[in-house]
């Protein structure tokens, strides 16, 4: 395809604008979450593995960690086993963590090792429980109401938290030049599977490894303000009075708190955006517009 030389200016003013940044971030490690609509368009996947293939052809290290909700759902329906939600989190016995190890560790997570790949890359597809890489706990839910005397302690199953994070493993992997692809699966200390949020996971991943940048790929635009303009370039500090305030609530309140977590735990900083976007991850890290919310402890990043 030949271009004209407009479009070829703009080529060239996009690569000198990346440079300084391709700079700055070489050598680093990178953690992205990986989900949402981001998985489910053909022009967005393929964008998404280049996107990945390029960082790290410039010198960056990026560690990839996935979701997989819906196709967790669509296979329960398939096979008939009901879905139950808690404030959230999807109840899992025995049944349902099977088919979570099925969907996560197999289809989607060989799924996008084989779409990196495809583009150059080297990818490598992990569960948490390869060389335990993500020891976890089981996480219990607890709900009191103004009529109970305690809170009610609810058992959801197989849903766990992080505990600790195996970094010698994703260190020798990345140094290997290979990209690690993490599906959110972690082993308890009896040898069990856990479901975990995969915000979490890559929020622990990126604490562990002391990353550059924690990117959490969503289905909007970014952190709203009450007037529904994106914010961005905040502290943590500034995010704590958002909360306060009532600008950060319900269903956003999760993901921005495992931002938070990750960057006062050592990550330089953490961006929600908007994996609707094509090439949102380039966008964020390579330009100086960006395509989402950067939260980090400093004034500027």
């Amino acid at each position: 395809m030949t271009l004209s030389r407009n479009d070829a200016a703009n080529v060239a003013k996009v690569l000198s604008e990346a440079l300084p940044y391709i700079r700055r971030f070489a050598g680093k490690t990178l953690v992205v979450k990986y989900g949402g609509n981001a998985m489910e368009s053909d022009e967005l996947k393929t964008g998404f593995a280049r996107d990945i293939v390029l960082m790290k052809a410039v010198g960056i290290n990026p560690v990839v960690v996935h979701g997989g909700g819906p196709q967790i759902g669509d296979l329960l329906q398939r096979l008939n086993i009901e879905s139950h939600f808690i404030d959230g989190m999807r109840v899992t016995d025995t049944a349902t963590m099977d088919v979570v190890e099925m969907v996560l560790g197999g289809q989607v997570n060989k799924d996008i090792v084989n779409l990196i790949n495809r583009h150059g890359g080297r990818a490598i597809g992990l569960t948490g429980k390869d060389a335990e890489l993500i020891r976890a706990r089981k996480l219990n839910v607890t709900r009191k109401t103004p009529e109970m005397d305690r809170p009610e302690i609810i058992d959801i199953g197989h849903v766990g938290e992080v505990a600790n994070v195996n970094t010698q493993l994703l260190n020798m992997l990345v140094n290997s030049d290979f990209i690690p692809v993490i599906a959110p699966i972690g082993v308890g200390d009896d040898g069990a599977s856990y479901n975990i949020n995969a915000d979490l996971v890559a929020g622990k991943v990126a604490e562990a490894l002391k990353a550059e940048k924690l990117l959490l790929l969503t289905n909007i635009s970014g952190l709203l303000d009450k007037q529904g303009e994106v914010l961005t370039g905040l502290t943590t500090e500034q995010v704590d009075r958002l909360i306060e305030d009532g600008t950060i609530y319900g269903g956003m309140l999760p993901k921005i708190r495992c931002a938070l977590d990750a960057v006062n735990g050592g990550v330089n900083s953490a961006h929600i955006i908007d994996g609707r976007v094509p090439n949102a991850v380039l966008l964020e890290i390579f330009t100086d517009h960006g395509v989402g919310t950067l939260i980090s402890n400093r004034r500027r990043v």
